[in-house]
C-alpha cells in the first residue's frame, strides 16, 4: 500500500486517464487507417501507457522499445541522453509513432528524434500522456498529447520516483517533503 503522506494531490485519476487514453487510441485509428503501424516504447514510464493505447488502436500494428537515461536517480534531466536499449526492427519504410510517457525539457526525444530520422522512416510522430510545456527547453513537434500539466513533479501511471510509484493506477503529484532531501 503507498503511503499518502507521498501524494500532494492526485492531478488525474485513473478513469480520467483512461477516458483520455481511448479518445486518443481512436483518434490514430483514424489518422493511419489503411496504413501499417509501428508503436516505439520509451522505457520503462511509457509501458503501461503504451498498453493501455494499443487495445484502442485497431489498424495493423507491432510494437518495439527503446530505453534512454537522463535523469538516472535525479528530479531533473542531467541534459546527457544515453541509449541504454536500442530497437529491435529496422524502422525503413515504416510509419512509427513514438509513445512517450512525459515530454518535459524535450531533450531526450529531440535527440531521440535525430536518431530515428536517419533511420528513414516513412512518418515519424509522437504520441504523449504528459506534457509539460513550461519546462521546456528544445521544441518538439508532438501530435499526439493525452494532457498538458503543471511544472510539478509527477509519478504514477507508469512514472517513478527513484524506480517507485510506477503501479499507481493514476498520476499524482509527489509530496515536496518526501524529496526535500533529493
Amino acid at each position: 500500500m503507498i503511503d499518502p503522506a507521498f501524494i500532494e494531490e492526485v492531478l488525474i485519476p485513473a478513469d480520467k486517464l483512461q477516458a483520455r487514453i481511448a479518445e486518443l487510441g481512436q483518434q490514430i485509428d483514424c489518422d493511419y487507417a489503411g496504413r501499417d503501424l509501428l508503436l516505439i516504447s520509451v522505457l520503462k514510464g511509457s509501458v503501461l501507457f503504451l498498453t493501455d493505447l494499443m487495445r484502442h488502436i485497431n489498424v495493423p500494428h507491432s510494437i518495439d522499445f527503446m530505453a534512454t537515461s537522463s535523469y538516472g536517480n535525479a528530479l531533473d534531466s542531467s541534459g546527457v541522453v544515453r541509449i541504454l536499449k536500442d530497437l529491435d526492427t529496422s524502422i525503413e519504410g515504416r510509419n512509427v509513432l513514438i509513445v512517450e510517457d512525459i515530454i518535459d525539457t524535450g531533450c531526450t526525444l529531440s535527440y531521440l528524434l535525430r536518431i530515428l530520422r536517419a533511420r528513414q522512416p516513412q512518418t515519424l510522430e509522437i504520441c504523449t500522456l504528459l506534457n509539460k510545456p513550461a519546462r521546456r527547453v528544445v521544441e518538439v513537434d508532438v501530435k499526439y498529447i493525452g494532457f498538458d500539466i503543471p511544472d510539478k513533479f509527477v509519478l504514477g501511471y507508469g512514472l517513478d520516483f527513484r524506480e517507485q510509484f510506477r503501479n499507481l493506477p493514476y498520476v499524482a503529484v509527489l509530496s515536496p517533503e518526501f524529496y526535500a532531501d533529493a
